[in-house]
C-alpha cells in the first residue's frame, strides 16, 4: 500500500499552551476593546495571528547563532547573509533590517516622494501604509478572479498585466518609483504568482524603464507552487525557481520571518550599487550600520541559515501540506474559504460564513472574534478594519474580499491542531444565522489602525 504523508521533521522541544474557558475569554477580548492584537498571547490557545516570526527554528539555526558575530562594523555573520542572499536570491546588495516594514522604510524613504504611484498585486498593510503616509497612493492591479473565493485557479496572486499597463500609460515614468509584486500574494488569500506573469510584469517595466520590486516575504511558497502547479517546473529545484524569480527584479524587500523562518529579521536588496548606496543613509539613521541593520549577529547567522532552509522542497512540501490539510477539513464541514488553498494560511470567506452581519460593522473581524470565543484561536482580520480609510476622502473602504486569516506557523503545530482548528469553525458557522450584529470603532490612529483599533459591539 502507498505510505501516508508525514513531516520531514522530528521535534525536539516543546512548549506549554493552557486551554481557557469561554467566560475567561469574554472577558478578556472585552479587556482588549474587541482587538485580537491586544490579546494577552496567554490568552490564547491556538495563536494563528501570523506566520510571521513564529516558528520553529531548526537545529542548524540555533547552532548557527551560537557562532554569531556581534561585532558592530564588518561582522563575519553579515558576509554569512551576504553569501546566502547572492547564492540563493542572487542579489549583490542588501541593507539588513529588523524585518520587513523596516526594510520599506529604508526603500520608500529613498524613492518614493509625494503624488508618486505604486502599482501593484493587493499590496500588503505595511506597504501600503509607507506609502499612503508618503502622501503616494498604491493602485492594486490583482487579476479580477481573486475576488471569487470559490473559484480555482492555480495563480490568483497574478498581476492583470492590461490593468498595470493602463496605470503605466496614464503617469509619467518619474511618478512611478516601481511597480510592486508581491510573492504570494497575501491580501488576496495566500495566493502565488506565476513564472509566466513575473516575465510578463518584468517586461512590462522594462518597456516603461521602471523598477520592478519584489515584496518576497513568502518567495519559497511561490516557488513551491510554480514547481507544483506551472507547466516547464516540475523537474527544477525551488532554488533553481528562485534564482529565475529574482533574476526579473530589480529590488526585493523580505521579512526574513516568515520563510526565511526565524523569529526576527529583514533586509532590503537591490541589483544596482547606486540604489544601495543611496539608500544607506536611511538604514544607519533608522536602523544601524550597513553591516547589521536592525539585527544582532546571531539574528544574521539564522537568516543565513533559513534561506537554504526554506527554499527546501521536502520542508516546504510539510508546511504546505498542513495548509492543505486544514482547507480539506473544512471542505468536509462546508466552510467556504479563498481557494485553493494559500501558501501560509487559509482566509476564510467571512461574507459567506456571516452572511447577517453588515459591512459596516466589520464582518471578518466579527467573525475573528466569534472564533476565539469559541476555542480560543486568533486570527487576523484582512477586510475593512485592514483596508483603512480612503487617504482622500477619509471614507471607510469596503474591499470585494472580508476575508479571516488563519496564518499557520511554521514547523509549530501538529494537525491535532488543524482538526480543532476546523471543529471551531464548524460551530461558528452553524450558529451563523444568530450572528448578526458586529463591532464600531471608538478609537483608530490616522492609518494602519488594524494594529490598535478599539471597537465596542453593536447593540442589537
Amino acid at each position: 500500500m502507498e505510505l501516508p504523508f508525514a513531516e520531514s521533521y522530528r521535534i525536539k522541544m516543546v512548549e506549554t499552551i493552557k486551554r481557557s474557558t469561554r467566560r475567561e475569554r469574554e472577558q478578556w477580548i472585552k479587556e482588549a476593546n474587541y482587538n485580537l492584537f491586544a490579546l494577552k498571547s496567554d490568552y490564547v490557545f491556538i495563536d494563528l495571528l501570523t506566520d510571521s516570526g513564529t516558528g520553529a527554528m531548526s537545529d542548524r539555526q540555533w547552532s548557527a547563532m551560537m557562532l554569531g558575530d556581534e561585532s558592530y562594523a564588518g561582522a563575519r555573520s553579515y558576509f554569512n547573509l551576504k553569501d546566502a542572499i547572492k547564492d540563493i536570491l542572487g542579489f549583490d546588495y542588501f541593507l539588513p533590517a529588523h524585518q520587513g516594514r523596516a526594510a520599506e522604510n529604508i526603500l520608500f524613504s529613498t524613492i518614493i516622494k509625494e503624488g508618486d504611484i505604486l502599482p501593484g498585486n493587493s499590496h500588503f498593510d505595511t506597504t501600503k501604509g509607507h506609502i499612503e503616509f508618503r502622501r503616494a497612493f498604491a493602485i492594486d492591479c490583482t487579476i479580477d478572479e481573486a475576488c471569487d473565493t470559490q473559484l480555482e485557479i492555480p495563480f490568483k496572486g497574478n498581476v492583470d498585466i492590461a490593468k498595470l499597463e493602463t496605470v503605466l500609460r496614464r503617469y509619467p515614468n518619474d511618478k512611478i518609483p516601481a511597480v510592486v509584486l508581491t510573492v504570494t500574494n497575501n491580501t488576496a488569500g495566500g495566493q502565488p504568482v506565476s513564472m509566466q506573469n513575473i516575465r510578463e510584469v518584468s517586461a512590462l517595466c522594462k518597456k516603461y524603464g521602471i523598477p520592478l520590486l519584489m515584496d518576497s516575504a513568502r518567495f519559497a511558497e511561490n516557488a513551491y507552487f510554480i514547481k507544483t502547479r506551472e507547466k516547464g517546473y516540475a523537474d527544477k529545484s525551488v532554488k533553481e525557481i528562485v534564482k529565475e524569480m529574482f533574476s526579473y527584479a530589480d529590488i526585493m524587500t523580505m521579512s526574513s520571518k516568515k520563510d526565511a523562518i526565524v523569529n526576527i529579521g529583514g533586509f532590503v536588496a537591490f541589483k544596482s550599487q547606486e540604489l544601495w548606496k543611496s539608500c544607506q543613509k536611511f538604514c544607519i539613521m533608522n536602523e544601524g550600520f550597513i553591516t547589521y541593520g536592525g539585527m544582532s549577529g546571531r539574528d544574521m547567522n539564522a537568516l543565513a541559515v533559513g534561506l537554504d532552509e526554506g527554499t527546501d522542497f521536502d520542508y516546504l512540501e510539510t508546511r504546505i501540506k498542513q495548509v492543505e490539510y486544514l482547507g480539506r477539513k473544512l471542505d468536509e464541514y462546508g466552510i467556504p474559504y479563498q481557494r485553493p488553498a494559500g501558501g501560509h494560511a487559509i482566509f476564510v470567506d467571512a461574507k459567506q460564513v456571516l452572511p447577517n452581519v453588515p459591512k459596516e460593522e466589520f464582518i471578518a473581524q466579527t467573525l475573528g472574534i466569534e472564533l476565539y470565543l469559541e476555542a480560543g484561536i486568533r486570527g487576523v482580520e484582512v477586510g475593512a478594519l485592514l483596508a483603512d480609510r480612503d487617504p482622500v476622502t477619509r471614507e471607510n473602504r469596503y474591499p470585494d474580499l472580508e476575508l479571516l486569516r488563519l496564518a499557520i506557523p511554521r514547523r509549530t503545530y501538529t494537525n491535532n491542531h488543524m482538526d480543532v482548528i476546523a471543529a471551531a469553525l464548524k460551530n461558528v458557522y452553524d450558529r451563523r444565522e444568530s450572528i448578526t450584529k458586529g463591532y464600531a470603532i471608538t478609537l483608530e490612529e490616522p492609518i494602519m489602525r488594524h494594529f490598535t483599533v478599539e471597537l465596542e459591539k453593536v447593540k442589537e
